[in-house]
């Protein structure tokens, strides 16, 4: 009787706990199962942190890098950018200096031509184109010069010497013009190099992709580099331009004015 009692207590405890001890077994399985992409995860953070321990090209694509990276013609293509750049600084402000109507018409020497002139005194009005020179004072002297030889004369020498003062002004003018039509011609070669470069990269087999970037960049950098020069260059050359003609149509204009008396007057000798 015992050994049944205790039989069926057994068997009692075991269809009660079976499903519980199977229940533990699945969570030890699920709690394996996560544990296993936990120390995946962890293994991938730990290569992360070593990929990133690693040393790395800092400062590469960056405008000093594209330069120390284009080689010996990149580096000369460079120079020559520079240089335009530098001379359009310079021949802008050449042209701001020089291309002025006080510069090229000074008020001072308007006036004492003016008054020589009201008062018939050829000489006295030469003089005074000599202690300023310019170009409004080089055209008065080529009509002065030639009084005696008669009004035509005085015509023809003051247009040859007023086309002369007009072409040397326009000549500055010009070299705003030549720096801008060739800055983005080197910026066109700059790019050319730097396409080269990058077939010849992807040529050779498997790609280097940071020399891939390096070429890509120099193509690009030096096109807006050369764009950068031409664009204030051509605005520079064409304000000027403009203010020249008006001030060399007034220079012309005030010379046959000055000069308009002398078909009358009469050479003072000191």
């Amino acid at each position: 009787m015992k050994k049944r009692i205790v039989l069926a207590i057994a068997g009692g405890l075991v269809w009660t706990l079976g499903p519980a001890a199977g229940l533990y077994a699945q969570e030890e399985d699920a709690g394996g199962a996560e544990e296993a992409p936990a120390a995946e995860a962890g293994a991938l953070v730990t290569a992360e942190e070593g990929a990133a321990a690693e040393p790395t090209n800092e400062g590469s694509g960056g405008f000093v890098s594209v330069v120390k990276g284009s080689g010996v013609l990149g580096l000369i293509l460079w120079i020559a950018i520079f240089g335009a750049a530098g001379a359009c600084v310079y021949f802008a402000v050449d042209c701001a200096i020089t291309v002025r109507e006080k510069r090229i018409m000074p008020g001072e020497l308007i006036r004492n031509v003016t008054q020589a002139m009201s008062e018939g005194d050829v000489m006295k009005a030469l003089q005074n184109c000599e202690k300023e020179p310019g170009p409004l004072a080089n055209v008065l002297t080529a009509g002065f010069t030639h009084v005696e030889e008669g009004y035509d004369v005085i015509q023809e020498a003051v247009a040859t010497a007023a086309d002369f003062e007009a072409e040397q002004i326009v000549q500055k003018l010009t070299w705003l013009s030549v720096v801008g039509n060739i800055a983005p011609m080197l910026g066109l070669l700059g790019t050319v190099q730097g396409m080269i470069m990058a077939f010849s990269n992807l040529a050779a087999g498997a790609p280097d992709v940071g020399v891939l970037a390096m070429n890509i960049s120099q193509a690009l950098f030096t096109t807006a580099a050369g764009l950068a020069i031409a664009v204030p260059c051509v605005a520079f050359y064409y304000s000027f331009r403009n203010a020249a003609n008006k001030i060399i149509l007034r220079m012309e204009a005030m010379t046959m004015e000055l000069i308009k008396d002398l078909r009358n007057v009469e050479v003072v000798e000191e």
